[in-house]
């Protein structure tokens, strides 16, 4: 069984990174998304446990599916 804090890391950086490639700031997906930016600052940094209904607002300012957000990475794989 995966930990929590694990869980939360993998959702942390898979935020992270389909930010980065919109190019976006934490300050603007937080806007998207209708949430606070020190709320988007813990939830990448693993500071958080989210409820479901903000995974779905993070997932639709994104543009991702929600399973998106929660995949293993390839090389979070080969740990």
């Amino acid at each position: 069984m995966i930990s929590e804090h694990h869980i939360l890391n993998i959702f942390g950086e898979n935020v992270r990174k389909y930010r980065r490639l919109l190019n976006i700031s934490q300050e603007e997906l937080a806007n998207k998304a209708d949430l606070h930016r020190t709320y988007i600052g813990m939830i990448e940094r693993a500071e958080k446990n989210i409820t479901l209904v903000n995974i779905e607002k993070i997932a639709n300012a994104l543009e991702v599916k929600i399973e998106n957000l929660l995949k293993i990475s390839k090389d979070e794989n080969k740990r």
